[in-house]
C-alpha cells in the first residue's frame, strides 16, 4: 500500500482507488506489469466514479505506481537522472545521480521489500530462495536487478537496480556528450566496420555496457549479431540480432545454462559478429577460440587499464582446466585481440581514458601494445600508435592512415 508523499485525505483516496483498481485487475485477468496501459485505464475509470473534494492527481499516480509499477520506488525509476537505486535496509533506500549517491526519504517495511522483489522477478521467471540466495534479472524497462538475501547478508535484503540512462545508439552519440572525442569515435566506428576484435574495459559503473551498445550500432545491417549475457542488458537496434542469456539451475540442480555454453551454441547460429556481454571466468577461452577462428567479436570486462585488461584475458582462460596453460593463451590473446578501450568514472562523468592496439607480438610472456589515444589533462589525445590489420580497413574502404592523421580534440 502506498502512503509516501500523501496527506491524510490523499492517502484515504489512494487506498480507495488502489483497492478498487486491484479488484478490477483480478476480475478482468490483467497482468499489471505487462499491461500498464490497461491499469491506467482502470485508474481513470475508478476516478471517474469517485466524488472527492481534494486534488486526486497525486492519489491516482500513487495507486498506479502501487499496482502497475514498483510502489514508492517508481518515481525514482521514472527519473531520467537516476543511474542506480539500492536498498540496504527497509529504511535505507539510496539512489545515484551523476555518480553521486544520496539517501532518499522512502521508508519501507520489510514485507514491502520482499513484496517488491517478488513482483520484479515475476516477469523474469527467475527465483530467489534459501537454496539460491542471489539473483540477477532484467526489469520490464531494461534495468538490471540484483538481490541478495540473508543469511548471505547479515539481516536485510540487499537490492540493486542498475538503470541505463544513456541510450546511445552509435559511438558518435557518446562523442556528443563528451565520453570521447569525435576523432576517436570515428576511428572506433572504422574498427567495427573493418571487423576488428574490440574489448571494452573499465571499473564498475564506468559505462562499459552502454559503450559496447554504442559500438554495436556501427555493425552493418547485413551482418548477424549473436549476444551472450548473464542477464539481458544490451539493447540493440539491429535488424538481425539474437540475444541469449544464462539460466540458473532448477530446484533439482539441473537445467543450468552457463555463459560458456551460450558461446558454444552461438557459434552454431551462423553469426557474423559474436558479443559476450561481460567476460568474468573461463568463457574467456571460448571467446578467444571463436576470435581465433576468424569470427569478429566484442566483449567487456573489469580492468583498471588497457594493459590490465590484456593481462586479465591471459589469466581467465586458465580457469578452464589444467590442460590450458600460458604458452597457449598468451600468443592467442596477442593474435586475437585488436583494440582495447578503457573507460573511467570521473567527477565530470564517464570518459574514455585510453584506446590501445594489440600489435600481435609477444615477448617473454608480455604482449606488446601500441597506444592510439590517451587522456592528457582531460583531453583524449592521439598518440603515435597504429592499429593492426590495415588490409581489413582497406577491404572496408577505409584509409586508416588518413583517418588517424592529426590530433583528436
Amino acid at each position: 500500500m502506498v502512503t509516501s508523499g500523501l496527506n491524510v485525505l490523499d492517502m484515504s483516496t489512494a487506498v480507495s482507488v488502489e483497492d478498487r483498481v486491484r479488484a478490477r485487475v483480478r476480475a478482468r485477468g490483467i497482468d499489471p506489469l505487462r499491461e500498464p496501459s490497461a491499469v491506467r485505464s482502470l485508474v481513470d475509470e475508478v476516478l471517474a466514479e469517485l466524488i472527492v473534494d481534494e486534488d486526486i492527481e497525486g492519489a491516482a499516480t500513487a495507486a498506479f505506481h502501487a499496482i502497475a509499477g514498483f510502489g514508492p520506488l517508481q518515481p525514482y525509476l521514472d527519473d531520467p537522472q537516476v543511474e542506480e537505486l539500492w536498498i540496504n535496509a527497509p529504511g535505507r533506500v539510496f539512489v545515484a545521480r551523476g555518480g553521486r549517491s544520496e539517501l532518499t526519504t522512502v521508508v519501507l517495511e520489510a514485507a514491502e521489500v520482499r513484496d517488491l522483489v517478488e513482483r520484479m522477478l515475476r516477469v523474469s521467471g527467475r527465483r530467489l530462495d534459501l537454496s539460491s540466495p542471489f539473483v540477477d534479472a532484467m526489469l520490464p524497462d531494461g534495468s538490471r536487478l540484483h538481490v541478495v538475501i540473508p543469511d548471505i547478508t547479515r539481516e536485510h535484503w540487499a537490492i540493486n537496480i542498475r538503470r541505463f540512462v544513456v541510450r546511445a545508439r552509435h559511438v558518435g552519440d557518446l562523442a556528443e556528450i563528451g565520453v570521447l572525442s569525435a576523432k576517436a569515435a570515428e576511428f572506433l566506428d572504422a574498427c567495427v566496420l573493418a571487423g576488428l576484435n574490440v574489448v571494452v574495459a573499465g571499473g564498475t559503473q564506468s559505462g562499459k555496457t552502454t559503450f559496447l551498445t554504442a559500438l554495436l550500432g556501427s555493425v552493418p545491417a547485413t551482418e548477424r549479431i549473436i549476444t551472450c549475457e548473464e542477464v539481458f542488458e544490451l539493447r540493440l537496434d539491429h535488424p538481425d540480432h539474437v540475444a541469449l542469456q544464462t539460466r540458473a539451475p532448477s530446484l533439482e540442480g539441473t537445467g543450468a545454462v552457463p555463459l560458456r555454453r551460450l558461446v558454444t551454441e552461438a557459434l552454431r547460429m551462423r553469426p557474423t559478429r559474436l558479443v559476450v556481454g561481460e567476460v568474468r571466468q573461463a568463457e574467456a577461452l571460448d571467446l578467444l577460440i571463436a576470435m581465433n577462428s576468424g569470427m569478429p567479436a566484442m566483449a567487456t570486462l573489469h580492468a583498471n587499464s588497457a594493459r590490465e585488461a590484456v593481462t586479465k584475458l591471459c589469466t581467465l582462460p586458465l580457469l578452464a582446466g589444467a590442460n590450458i596453460d600460458a604458452s597457449f593463451v598468451i600468443p592467442t590473446v596477442a593474435g586475437c585481440i585488436d583494440i582495447v578501450v578503457h573507460l573511467g568514472m570521473e567527477a565530470a562523468g564517464r570518459r574514455v581514458r585510453e584506446i590501445s592496439a594489440v600489435t600481435g607480438r609477444a615477448e617473454s610472456g608480455v604482449i606488446e601494445m601500441s597506444p592510439l589515444f590517451c587522456d592528457v589533462d582531460g583531453v583524449l589525445t592521439r598518440r603515435d600508435g597504429f592499429p593492426p590489420h590495415r588490409d581489413r580497413f582497406a577491404s572496408a574502404g577505409i584509409d586508416v592512415t588518413a583517418l588517424l592523421a592529426g590530433r583528436a580534440s
